[in-house]
């Protein structure tokens, strides 16, 4: 069995459809379905079970055998909510929630893999997985980096695969229910359904309109990553994952409009309450995972927005 949390949700249910292609369906779903709109996101998914994550973290808490076999444990559950300020919340959910994890898979000897953030990284230029470029500027980041500090500590005394994967700007289907914290991509498409206008920030952070830079990496190469990563124990730690590119937002929105045949940009003020909290600029250091050994080309930013839009229904 391979559990998914987060199995309802964007990246999580992206993953557990790619298992399904690649002919794996015994997987438990671990999540919250109180926004129940999340549930078309696993209508065409195959699995065999299913667990709120309330119950969950009690049965990993008090030790319980969840199956017989567990191959791997994806832990993909958190809050994203980047504007998010309840920190007690943020650390609750994100931070103790994924302790109990993490203990659960190293006591059991289960491989974990589980979603880390570019966030970590701040408002820094410089974005090796490394602590010197690690400074969060919002709570959602904070407990991400939290985390990754306490697997550091303890890796060099754990013996089963335990790796983070610090997911850059990932974009693609299943992110519908996401709302605020939808890609721009999905806003982008959103907007010309609506009328014939892509609205951008104006410049920040040093840069003009629209020339903000950030790595978006569509969610099928981050799917990948995962099932490959499964497959090859031995490759542990934190890392990046994202395409080793930026983009500009007018780069992206210009591959939206390509796709409509129509379309302008229009550079709306930039919004002050995000003024000490936004990342600019972004572009994963990807050497971590090319010397753990994966090979495999990421799509670039106009195939992956043309994919994208091509499935949208």
């Amino acid at each position: 069995m391979i559990i998914v949390t987060g199995g309802a949700g964007f990246i999580g249910s992206n993953i557990v459809k790619r298992l399904n292609e690649a002919g794996v369906s015994d997987i438990l779903i671990v999540d919250d379905l109180t926004d129940g709109h999340k549930i078309v996101n696993l209508a065409d998914c195959a699995f065999i079970d299913y667990l709120d994550k309330d119950d969950f973290l009690a049965r990993i808490d008090a030790g319980q055998r969840i199956a017989a076999t567990i191959d791997a444990v994806l832990h993909q559950g958190a809050c994203s909510t980047t504007t998010e300020w309840d920190g007690s919340f943020m650390m609750r959910t994100n931070f103790e929630y994924s302790k109990s994890v993490l203990h659960y898979c190293v006591d059991q000897a289960i491989p974990l893999i589980y979603a880390s953030s570019a966030s970590v990284y701040g408002a820094g230029t410089e974005f090796a997985a490394e602590p010197r470029c690690e400074r969060p500027i919002n709570a959602y980041a904070f407990s991400k980096w939290v985390f990754d500090q306490y697997v550091r500590a303890r890796l060099p005394q754990i013996e089963t695969q335990v790796i983070g994967l610090r997911y850059f700007n990932v974009y693609g289907p299943r992110e519908q229910h996401k709302g605020g914290m939808a890609s721009v991509i999905w806003h982008f498409n959103n907007q010309l359904l609506e009328g014939d206008t892509v609205r951008l920030f104006k410049g920040s952070g040093g840069y003009g309109d629209g020339e903000q830079r950030r790595d978006f990496i569509h969610v099928d190469d981050v799917a990948d990553v995962n099932l490959w990563l499964i497959e090859h124990p031995q490759v542990i730690g934190i890392h990046n994952l994202g395409t080793g590119r930026a983009s500009t937002f007018n780069a992206v929105a210009g591959a939206v409009i390509d796709w409509y045949g129509r379309g302008r940009i229009e550079y709306i003020p930039f919004p002050e309450g995000l003024r000490h909290s936004y990342q600019s600029f972004t572009e994963a250091d990807m050497s971590g995972l090319r010397e753990a050994g994966y090979a495999a080309q990421f799509l670039g930013i106009e195939d992956g927005v043309k994919r994208y839009l091509d499935a949208l229904p």
